[in-house]
């Protein structure tokens, strides 16, 4: 039996987008009248029928958010997932997470699942391997198919989307500055994050910080013996007076070869890290570290994306900017 002719394949045949077959079938008043009958004499030939799921999306509310999350066992994120579960509450909606491994495979399987119209809108942080490949079509689609969707935390994308994030690049600047205060000249950073777009951030909002080129010192990889390597040579041979870590694995990882080569934080070494706020407290000594917020980052990702699903015609996107805090502890107290 033939499968019929979706919505992506007529747009595709016609050369027009997704979302302007949707309206042309619905008659909308900004299509033309030539091409609302290009598309319906051609759905007719194709004897197109509508998704009857996506045209429930269209009619009415399921009241279900998609949340798409890329690392459960990251702190960060389970947080951002409280502040949008509480705000959904207070909402009225039901939240349906779905973690993608930072897998763009999983990713584009979760997505082409939601796109098929029974929740309405997406919240997303885009997984690693996404990043790294710059296949974004799976997104893309949610966007024709008109679901709201909501980038957080990751949203340094040209999408034509709503977003909610932290600036990055601001973070480490203004941390560089904080320790060259301490009268600081040798400062590192440590991440094995920097192929992502918020490492990439952090990398250059800390070059920008730097005196010059020549106070440059960065131990950046995501396998871990290489990161691991390059942290120990910022540490013995280049004698770094503080190191600026950007994820939660190199800011763990440095702590420990500090301690096992025998550099006392803070005298001999000062950290400042991305760890979650209650770790960062237990340890001894304790982290200095940026809270991003994260729960806030969650509760306005949800206004957003209601403000959205209430005015799906309203013209601009919005992008928040959530204000960071860099909270000092012991590891960056002076000696």
């Amino acid at each position: 039996m033939k499968n019929r002719i979706t919505l992506k394949e007529l747009a595709k045949l016609l050369n027009v987008s997704v979302s302007t077959v949707s309206k042309a079938l619905n008659d909308s008043p900004e299509i033309s009248p030539k091409t609302i009958q290009r598309v319906k004499e051609l759905a007719a030939l194709h004897k197109y029928r509508p998704n009857p799921t996506a045209v429930n999306l269209k009619s009415s509310k399921s009241g279900t958010i998609g949340v798409i999350i890329p690392n459960i066992s990251n702190a960060f994120f389970a947080n951002v997932l409280s502040g949008i579960e509480a705000q959904a509450q207070k909402e009225g909606l039901q939240v349906i997470t779905y973690i993608s491994n930072e897998s763009w495979e999983e990713e584009k399987k979760i997505v082409e699942m939601l796109a098929t119209g029974f929740v309405d809108g997406v919240l997303i942080a885009i997984a690693e391997e996404t990043q790294r490949k710059k296949e974004f079509g799976h997104i893309q689609n949610l966007i024709d198919y008109d679901i709201p969707v909501v980038l957080y935390d990751r949203i340094d994308f040209d999408m034509t989307v709503d977003k909610i994030g932290v600036d990055d690049r601001k973070i480490f600047f203004d941390a560089t500055k904080y320790l060259q205060t301490l009268n600081l000249k040798k400062i590192g950073i440590a991440t094995s994050i920097h192929h992502m777009g918020v490492g990439k951030l952090r990398i250059t909002g800390y070059k920008e910080a730097l005196a010059s080129k020549e106070d440059f010192f960065i131990a950046n990889s995501a396998k871990p013996d290489s990161l691991r390597e390059k942290l120990l040579k910022l540490m013995l041979q280049d004698k770094v007076d503080a190191l600026l870590c950007s994820d939660f694995e190199s800011t763990m990882m440095a702590y420990r070869l500090a301690f096992e080569n025998g550099l006392r934080i803070p005298r001999d070494l000062k950290i400042v890290g991305f760890i979650n706020g209650k770790l960062a407290r237990y340890l001894a000594p304790s982290v200095s570290y940026v809270d991003q917020k994260p729960e806030r980052i969650g509760e306005n990702a949800m206004i957003l994306l209601k403000k959205r699903i209430n005015n799906p015609n309203e013209k601009g996107r919005d992008t928040q900017i959530v204000e960071t805090e860099l909270v000092h502890l012991e590891s960056t107290a002076s000696a």
